[in-house]
């Protein structure tokens, strides 16, 4: 063994205090499964395409096998990733008539290069034939990929921060990346409106209440959270509400999304809830607790894990997309005693 001070300076470690991999030398690995997993699902959930035809949508990942992992070796990020999907489209004609079909993408992995993928569409058996299987085959395949493209690059610039160490001299190596699959233009998503965070760091929350009163009863209020028509309305925009106890939601174009945890009818609704932009797999809960004045509905709306800097967004985003939107598009509005 060399001497303090003598060797191998791969080894010396008296200029980091926790003495971690000193100059990126050693092989260390980051699981990032979970991360992937909900990740993918964000991704994909509310893709839609249309045309003079109709309108299609992704409103269910029940599907995500496989695993993802970093490596990091002499400052270089080696990429594993290996996944088997399956999704579910509806599709809706400008006639009004309803269709079903499935999406599967087995082979969604660092060895096959993103042009490449296999990208299956089909309509369920006991569908009518339809031209909106052809638009999703066409430009929903197309959204899919450019989706899928933008999971690889998230993996290689959101997740991979704070693995290269700074080295004994105290200056960080680039974080050359090396992978089997090749970069593809589509690893950066145009559309997406999420923000790199950092993803398994603990961050000060906070937690507080606000209440609103709305002319209406328990009932209809409680449906106005977990209807997807409903949620469509009021937010103006695409939704995707799956309204039952771990049941999942996405609105107000991806900037929210979640997962009902507990759904008690005419009485209380606690969710899993953040915006997109928060670090990765950071959620708040959220309870909504409906009381009956009556002709009135009292909502006592509590937050739990509200990220600290996100308190006013957070307050704001609730009085003006919920309070608001719901009383301005339901007549809800309580009455000026």
């Amino acid at each position: 063994m060399a001497k303090w001070g003598e060797g191998d300076p791969r080894w010396i470690v008296e200029e980091r205090a926790d003495a971690t991999n000193v100059n990126n030398w050693h092989w260390t690995e980051r699981d990032a499964t979970n991360w992937s997993s909900d990740k993918l699902k964000s991704l994909l959930l509310g893709l839609s395409v249309e045309n003079d035809e109709g309108m299609c949508e992704v409103t269910d990942v029940g599907k995500v096998e496989g695993e993802a992992s970093i490596n990091n070796r002499k400052g270089k990020l080696i990429f594993f990733y290996e996944w088997n999907l399956k999704a579910t489209w509806t599709g809706k004609s400008k006639a009004g008539i309803k269709y079903k079909g499935s999406i599967e993408v087995p082979n969604l992995s660092d060895e096959n290069d993103m042009d490449d993928l296999d990208i299956s569409i089909t309509l369920n058996k006991d569908e009518p034939d339809t031209t909106l299987i052809t638009l999703m085959k066409t430009k929903g395949a197309e959204k899919i990929r450019e989706a899928l493209g933008s999971y690889v690059g998230f993996l290689k610039t959101e997740f991979t921060q704070g693995m290269i160490l700074p080295t004994a001299n105290g200056m960080a190596k680039p974080q050359s990346s090396q992978s089997k699959a090749k970069v593809d233009k589509t690893q950066i998503s145009a559309g997406s409106t999420a923000t790199p965070s950092n993803a398994g760091v603990k961050i000060p929350t906070c937690k507080f209440s606000m209440k609103e009163t709305f002319l209406t009863s328990p009932a209809d209020l409680f449906r106005v959270f977990i209807n997807q028509e409903m949620v469509q309305a009021f937010t103006h925009s695409q939704a995707m509400v799956d309204g039952e106890r771990g049941g999942r939601f996405r609105l107000l174009d991806g900037n929210v999304l979640g997962e009902f945890a507990e759904l008690v009818p005419e009485q209380k609704i606690v969710m899993k809830w953040r915006y997109n932009t928060w670090p990765c797999e950071h959620y708040a809960t959220i309870a909504l607790t409906f009381f009956d004045l009556g002709n009135e509905t009292e909502l006592k709306v509590e937050c739990r894990g509200v990220p600290e800097n996100e308190e006013e967004r957070t307050k704001q985003g609730w009085q003006r997309y919920y309070f608001e939107s719901i009383k301005q598009t339901f007549g809800y509005g309580a009455r000026i005693y």
